[in-house]
C-alpha cells in the first residue's frame, strides 16, 4: 500500500472511472471520468443539481460508487477511509461547524484529530481572516462562517483540499479571500486543490483545470488553456439569408444581432474563418470567449440533443 501512495502523489491525487449515482430514479452522475493531479487547481462547474456535490463525496469516501471506480491517493476512499481523510482538507457548502463553540475552542477540538496540525500557521490564517478567536460559531456571519471553515480545512496542510461552492452568499471580498490568498497559495506549495462552483468566473480567476458537469454528465473535461485556446468568438455581418452554418464544422452556437452574428466556434481559428467567408460571411471580430459562454453554448447545445 505505501508504494501505491507514493506512485500516487507524484502524480495523480484523484481518479474516478465511469462512476455513476442515482438517487431513486434521478441520474446525479452519469459515467464521470476525471483526474486530479499534484500541484494543480481543478474546478469542477455546473449549475446547482449539476452532481457537484456527490462527486466530492464520492472523493470524501462518503458514497460507494454505484459503477465504476473512485482512488484518492491511489487508494479506495470507503475502503481506507482513515488514510485517505487524515490527508485531505474539506470545506462543506453547508459550512456545518458545532455553533456552541468559540472559534478556538474549535481549533483545538479539530487539532486534537490531526497530528500534522499547525497551530503557528492556524493563528497566521485567524489574522488574516480577521477572526476574533474568542467569538462563538453561532454568532459568526456567513463570510466569518466560511473563513472559518476554510481555517480549519487548511491548519493542518492537507496534500488535498477540497471547496464544495466555498463563496457560496459571500461578499466579494470574502470571495478574494478564498480564491486568491489561499486557493492559488495551496497551489503553489505543490498541494492539490478541487472545488466547486456555479461561478464560472470565480473558475475561471484560479483553474489550471476544468470539469464542467450537466445533468451528471461531463459537457467538457480539461486544462483550462487548453479549453480556451480552442475555442474562438466570431462576429460577423452577411448581406445574405443564405449562410448556413450547418455546413460549417466546429460551430458551436450562433446568436444573431442585427445584420450579423456571434458565433461560438470550435476548432482551428484560421479554418473557421475561411469556412465562414466562403459562405458569404464578413469577420468584424475574433475574441476569446469567457468560460461561461463556452458552458452556456454546450449545455444548450447538448439539451437539444
Amino acid at each position: 500500500m505505501t508504494n501505491q501512495i507514493k506512485q500516487q502523489k507524484d502524480s495523480v491525487i484523484v481518479r474516478t472511472e465511469n462512476l455513476c449515482k442515482h438517487f431513486g430514479k434521478k441520474c446525479a452522475l452519469d459515467d464521470v471520468t476525471i483526474e486530479v493531479s499534484q500541484g494543480r487547481v481543478f474546478g469542477l462547474v455546473g449549475e446547482n443539481g449539476a452532481g457537484k456535490t456527490t462527486l466530492i463525496h464520492h472523493i470524501l469516501g462518503a458514497y460507494t460508487a454505484e459503477k465504476g471506480s473512485v482512488s484518492v491517493f491511489g487508494l479506495n476512499p470507503v475502503k481506507y477511509s482513515k488514510e485517505v481523510l487524515s490527508r485531505i482538507g474539506y470545506l462543506s457548502e453547508t459550512r456545518d461547524l458545532p455553533r456552541w463553540m468559540s472559534i478556538q475552542q474549535l481549533i483545538r477540538y479539530m487539532a486534537a484529530f490531526y497530528p500534522n496540525w499547525d497551530m503557528s500557521y492556524s493563528n497566521q490564517l485567524l489574522e488574516q481572516f480577521e477572526l476574533d478567536p474568542k467569538r462563538k460559531i453561532r454568532a459568526l456571519s456567513r463570510g466569518e462562517l466560511a473563513r472559518t471553515g476554510l481555517l480549519v480545512a487548511l491548519s493542518h496542510r492537507p496534500e488535498l483540499l477540497l471547496l464544495d461552492e466555498p463563496s457560496s452568499g459571500l461578499d466579494p471580498v470574502a470571495r478574494m479571500d478564498i480564491l486568491s490568498a489561499v486557493v492559488r497559495s495551496v497551489a503553489e506549495e505543490g498541494r492539490t486543490v478541487l472545488f466547486s462552483s456555479h461561478l464560472l468566473d470565480e473558475v475561471e480567476r484560479v483553474s489550471d483545470d476544468v470539469c464542467m458537469l450537466h445533468h451528471g454528465r461531463i459537457v467538457m473535461n480539461g486544462s483550462l488553456e487548453e479549453i480556451k485556446s480552442r475555442h474562438h468568438l466570431l462576429e460577423l455581418k452577411t448581406n445574405s439569408n443564405k449562410l448556413n452554418f450547418e455546413n460549417i464544422p466546429g460551430v458551436i452556437r450562433i446568436n444573431a444581432m442585427g445584420h450579423g452574428y456571434r458565433v461560438l466556434y470550435r476548432g482551428n481559428e484560421k479554418e473557421g474563418k475561411e469556412q465562414i467567408e466562403q459562405q458569404g460571411g464578413e469577420i468584424i471580430n475574433i475574441a476569446v470567449p469567457s468560460l461561461e459562454e463556452i458552458f452556456i453554448a454546450y449545455v444548450k447545445k447538448q439539451d437539444k440533443e
